[in-house]
């Protein structure tokens, strides 16, 4: 066994891996750009080299300066996690050639399956189903017209070195086809310096599902049951789930074995993913497979008990696999959803910057341990104070939960998003509360369409119905209440002008647009202990008991004996007075005054928000890599205006009216923060 390993990587996936070798008792090595200096990953592991500059291409995709450090402290073995290097064939070779161990499949597995048209081929004689398609590279539209006829739309154009969405359309006719061509061509030479193109059926009402392999170099080749990976937006994962509430006992096992015959057709050794498209009839086809470790295993692991990433190591070091296919378990239902530094109401933009507070919910699961499951486990690269930059991908955590069954999984998963506190930069935990409640996604009735048909239109904090919203209203007048009955006890007040905890309030939960709502509420002891106490609005009755202090964020506790976790923050930005509630991805601001306050309350005019129409502002964070117009310009609706740069994607921004620019009020290369005004139109 290696005595130190390198990890050759970053952020939670370097943390992933640090953790399963110090449970082996292996030393580890850290690599860093100057943008991770501080990274929980560096301080986590046993010695850290500095690679280069923060961008990728300085740093953690230069494979000398990899081999380099394993070399100067005499790392045995690199562990490449996913992304940057991970499937490289060359850096795999070259870790082979300098007598370093790749913990990963050999370089001729990696080359064999990186291909598109190459590894279908491959499929297609290993006897794995493929879908009906043309996969030798096209001349031309014209030609492309010409199959997309035979094999019948819609039809599918893809090109051979693409991913991430890149280089991909959809074509239902011929005109489709043809146009759909010419755009892919163009965008695979441009992002990947590859323009061959394949064309093939397109599966309708698809599911991403794929089945988890691990294979040795003793021939030994199992599967370890599928992932659900359907929950997709703009082609990148957001909820993974396992096993898939779709397929059969037996589809599973036909994937499962086509799965492993592909493998051995490459000789695989080590954990890989073969990625499959099925369609509603359960129908499946081999779509590519994937030859690292991916980010969802963690769900695989809570349903068969195993720990992938010391598996991984053990093949890499010439073991045997120490389980057979019948050994396999599946065992509950495991559910991840990743949560990422963008922000969902302002259509997905990233979102960078320092973690003021970072506190994800209390785990019972933890990384590399086997024995604690049925819990939650939370897999990270940062910490409470720390930066996420703007270099790299935008994942914060992966929330990982095992339940006893999917509807478990479910109402564990929804529990602990409630009490994941981030702030300082903003998260998709609201997106994924909405869709964790969807009726359909509950039911189980879903596909890769599922977020592209429900928000077709992006996604506004009315897409979060509350299943109780006044039970956000109830616990702003408990909190409000509670801190009125601590004031009471302050020693010192002149008398007759001492604090009155009152039992009369008025909630106002407060509107953008002025339109503010008032609820009066009564609230009174129900046991008489403290932290406890009956809030009536109306008809109904709210019996609230928390032991939370009144400065905690995250609040826990029962209402009506039902257990909650909410989060209460106190003070906001723009009025002081105000509470921010936020419990299954609803968010309100309230105020909690008396009834003659709340009276004068109304009679306050409405200040609107200035009018910013003449600015293009920056609707993130990011690096100013272009402005494309200048003083004096006359600039049409819809012309390109700048282009910032921040998640490893470009984000270009058009002008919303025909104008004049009268400033340019932001260089070239500056680093921009949100709202800030890039140029005044006259």
């Amino acid at each position: 066994m290696f005595k130190k390993i390198l990890i050759a990587n970053r952020g939670e996936i370097a943390c992933r891996v640090i953790a399963t070798a110090k449970k082996m008792g292996i030393a580890t090595v850290a690599v860093y750009s100057e943008a991770d200096r501080d990274a929980r990953h560096v301080l986590l592991a046993d010695e850290a080299v500095l690679l280069g500059p923060a961008p990728s291409r300085e740093s953690y995709l230069v494979a000398d300066k990899i081999i380099a450090a394993a070399k100067q402290t005499g790392a045995e073995a690199i562990h490449p996690g996913y992304g940057f290097l991970s499937e490289n064939e060359a850096f795999a070779k070259r870790c082979e050639d300098e007598g370093i161990a790749f913990i990963g499949p050999r370089h001729f597995s990696i080359a064999a399956m990186g291909d598109k048209i190459a590894s279908k081929k491959l499929a297609n004689e290993a006897k794995v189903n493929t879908i009906p398609g043309y996969n030798d590279a096209i001349s031309g539209p014209e030609q492309a017209v010409e199959i997309a006829k035979g094999i019948g739309y819609p039809v599918m154009i893809k090109a051979s070195a693409g991913g991430g969405g890149k280089g991909l359309r959809v074509a239902f006719n011929d005109k489709e086809a043809f146009e759909g061509f010419a755009s892919c061509q163009n965008e695979a030479r441009n992002s990947f310096g590859d323009d061959r193109i394949f064309i093939e059926k397109f599966v309708q009402e698809p599911r991403h599902i794929e089945i988890q392999i691990l294979g040795d170099s003793h021939g030994n080749v199992i599967y370890l049951n599928e992932r659900e990976c359907s929950i997709q937006r703009r082609h990148q994962k957001v909820i993974e789930e396992a096993p898939s509430p779709f397929i059969s006992e037996a589809t599973r096992k036909a994937m499962g074995e086509q799965a492993v015959a592909l493998a051995k057709a490459v000789k695989y050794q080590s954990a890989g993913t073969v990625e499959f498209v099925v369609g509603k009839d359960q129908d499946f086809y081999f779509l590519e497979m994937n030859t690292r470790l991916q980010v969802e295993h963690p769900v695989t692991e809570c349903i068969t008990g195993l720990d992938l990433v010391e598996l991984m190591i053990r093949v890499a070091a010439g073991e045997k696999l120490p389980l057979t296919q019948a050994d396999v378990k599946r065992n509950g239902w495991a559910i991840e959803c990743r949560i990422n530094a963008e922000d969902p109401f302002r259509n997905f933009l990233p979102s960078t910057g320092r973690l003021v507070r970072f506190a994800p919910p209390t785990q019972s699961m933890w990384q590399s341990d086997t024995e604690h499951l049925f819990g939650v486990r939370v897999d990270t690269g940062v910490q409470d104070g720390g930066e996420i930059p703007m270099y790299y991908d935008s994942m914060i955590a992966k929330l990982i939960v095992h339940g006893k069954d999917r509807n478990d999984a479910i109402a564990k998963m929804r529990e602990a998003l409630n009490g994941f506190v981030i702030r300082g930069i903003s998260s998709n935990i609201p997106f994924q509360a909405a869709l964790l409640a969807h009726p359909k996604f509950v039911a189980g009735d879903f596909n890769t369409g599922f977020i592209a048909e429900h928000y077709s239109k992006g996604f506004a904090a009315e897409d979060v119905p509350h299943e109780d919203p006044n039970f956000l209203v109830a616990l702003a007048a408990f909190v409000r209440r509670k801190s009125r009955e601590r004031a009471t006890t302050i020693s010192g007040q002149l008398p007759g002008y001492a604090v009155n905890a009152g039992k009369d309030y008025v909630v106002i939960t407060l509107a953008a647009d002025g339109k503010n709502t008032y609820t009066p509420v009564h609230v009174d002891e129900f046991v008489g202990e403290t932290g406890s106490a009956r809030v009536k609005i109306g008809a109904d009755s709210y019996e609230i008991r928390s032991n939370s202090r009144l400065n905690d964020i995250c609040i826990t506790g029962t209402v009506n004996g039902q257990a909650f976790t909410a989060q209460v923050e106190r003070g906001m930005q723009k009025n002081p007075l105000a509470l921010r509630l936020q419990h299954n991805g609803t968010r309100i601001e309230a105020l909690v005054i008396s009834p003659r306050m709340a009276e004068l309350h109304q009679l306050m005019p409405f200040k609107a928000p200035p009018d910013l129409s003449r600015f293009v502002l920056s609707p993130m964070p990011g690096l100013l890599v272009d402005v494309a117009v200048q003083p004096g310009q006359k600039v049409l609706a819809g012309e390109r205006v700048a282009v910032i740069e921040a998640m490893k994607m470009e984000n270009v921004l058009f002008a919303a009216a025909d104008g004049v620019v009268g400033k340019v009020l932001a260089a070239k290369g500056d680093s921009l923060v949100v709202d800030q005004p890039i140029v005044e139109f006259q």
